[in-house]
């Protein structure tokens, strides 16, 4: 097909749609007059759900029920008809004659529009072909819809007009929702998990006026009152720590996150966490609650630990491979940073495959870290903690009494992506602060993900916080995993849009 053809298609689509929509208005306009007005009706007072009738049809068969949904199909043979509504539960016909409702009732009746939303009173009963159903006696028109559902004109196949207007979505393709009903599942049941085992969920300021708890670029806003500029929040852990120093033994919070950063199929600007984080434990207790939650989650809202992801089969159940980082980078490169003991040694490696390292990063640290991200993490398939991250790219980790060089930090890795990222947590204030004099440094030095100085965090710690184990879950890559979702826009009901001009 042309250009010039394919414009034509689309201005005669735009003439249709204007064309039904202005029918449509004036049928309101004539309902108006009649003093019939559907958007006047303030409440209309339902007995069962679809699904109700569904699933107890022996015991409401012959009795009456009243359900209300969007009108979705409809048959109309005369002095009788068929339709289909449509509610939260999913769908359920309905038979409709004039003997039941009476000439001007059934006559209002055949004026409604597919994508109406309408009240049906009636009795429950099978059809010769044994589909439940409603033998109506009353059907009200509760609200007109305007415009026509896309699918029985030009359909919905634009993924991207799918995520900017996600109420039709909704509509037309109801196993969406499914998706979104587990993910609410997946949160509550992370909830039950935490709170059977005595964390606190708490809430922690959304506004923050130092940029810190991790290694992000952030969005600025003004306070006007207090002319002060201020940035939502890349992480929590800050505060969450400080409640640990006040005497919370377990906490946790789940919220939305914020990084101005770029948009790809597993980054959203804003997405949401859980950080959690226990005194007197540490990393290697971290691990043993993360494989719990999310083998947990999987068992008990997905019915079973083994997946698939993307045609990736990936096994969930607990028993997760733990791989320091520099073993992991020797198995699949055969490069042991262990015999590499300078920064110069490490960066002269890195221009020797390639790997470029940003002014900020000339340590051997980064580059450990350039060397996994490049040739590992992808391989790493089946649950893996990856252990014993350099010091240099964990600045509130614990460093390890055995090699200062190296934190007890871990990452989580599942079908080649990062899903949680836990410490040992720093609780020496005097080691606080000169790593937050080196990302200070950093960021002089043009790192825009370096931190800033937060010097109230390090008065807290001064005050002593009992040895912490702390870990973070993006939920929104989890429950792409468990919902066999490609892309983050797939699990977030109104994900971020450039706008249309």
């Amino acid at each position: 097909m042309s250009e010039n053809q394919e414009n034509n298609v689309q201005e005669e689509q735009e003439l249709d749609l204007n064309q039904l929509m202005m029918v449509r208005r004036e049928k309101l306009d004539k309902l108006k007059q009649e003093g019939k007005n559907p958007y006047e009706i303030t409440k209309f007072n339902r007995t069962h759900t679809s699904k109700d009738i569904i699933e107890n049809y022996d015991e409401l068969e012959g009795k009456d029920v009243t359900v209300a949904g969007r009108l979705m199909a409809k048959r109309i043979m005369g002095k009788a008809s068929f339709c289909h509504i449509q509610d939260a539960e999913g769908k359920i016909q309905s038979y409709v004659s004039i003997n039941d409702l009476g000439e001007e009732s059934y006559k209002a009746f055949k004026e409604d529009d597919i994508g109406d939303i309408i009240g049906i009173t009636g009795f429950v009963f099978k059809t010769k072909t044994g589909e439940i159903s409603i033998h109506a006696k009353e059907v009200k028109l509760l609200s007109k819809s305007l415009r026509p559902l896309p699918e029985k004109y030009h359909g919905l196949k634009d993924t991207e007009l799918r995520y900017r207007q996600r109420y039709v979505d909704l509509i037309v393709n109801p196993e969406v929702k499914d998706t979104f009903v587990k993910r609410s599942k997946i949160i509550k049941e992370l909830r039950r998990i935490l709170e059977e085992k005595g964390y606190i969920e708490v809430e922690t300021p959304i506004l923050n006026t130092i940029v810190t708890g991790d290694a992000a670029r952030p969005f600025i806003t003004h306070h006007n009152t207090l002319d002060l500029d201020m940035y939502l929040r890349i992480a929590p852990e800050l505060y969450l720590k400080r409640l640990i120093v006040g005497g919370f033994d377990k906490v946790f919070e789940i919220g939305r996150l914020f990084r101005n950063e770029g948009m790809d199929i597993k980054h959203n600007p804003e997405f949401t966490n859980i950080e959690l984080y226990s005194a007197y434990e540490d990393y290697n207790d971290m691990m043993n609650i993360a494989e719990e939650i999310i083998s947990t989650i999987a068992k008990n809202v997905l019915g079973d630990t083994k997946i698939n992801y993307q045609g990736l089969d990936i096994d969930l159940a607990p028993g997760w491979r733990k791989l320091p980082m520099i073993e992991a980078i020797k198995e699949v490169t055969g490069v042991d940073f262990n015999g590499i003991n300078s920064d110069e040694e490490a960066l002269a490696l890195a221009k020797e495959r390639g790997i470029v390292m940003e002014e900020a990063k000339q340590t051997k640290g980064h580059v450990i870290n350039a060397f996994f991200e490049e040739y590992v993490e992808e391989t790493l398939i089946q649950p893996t903690f990856i252990i014993d991250y350099p010091v240099e790219i964990s600045p509130l980790a614990k460093r390890k009494p055995s090699n200062p060089a190296l934190t007890e930090r871990f990452e989580l890795f599942i079908g080649g992506r990062e899903y949680g990222n836990a410490y040992s947590e720093l609780n020496d204030p005097i080691d606080q602060y000169e790593r937050f004099l080196k990302q200070v440094e950093a960021k002089q030095k043009g790192d825009v993900e370096a931190g800033g100085m937060d010097e109230d965090f390090v008065n807290a710690l001064e005050y002593a916080m009992p040895p912490t184990g702390g870990l973070g879950i993006g939920l929104d890559r989890l429950i792409m995993l468990l919902t066999n979702s490609a892309s983050i826009r797939d699990i977030l009901l109104f994900p971020t849009m450039k706008p249309l001009s």
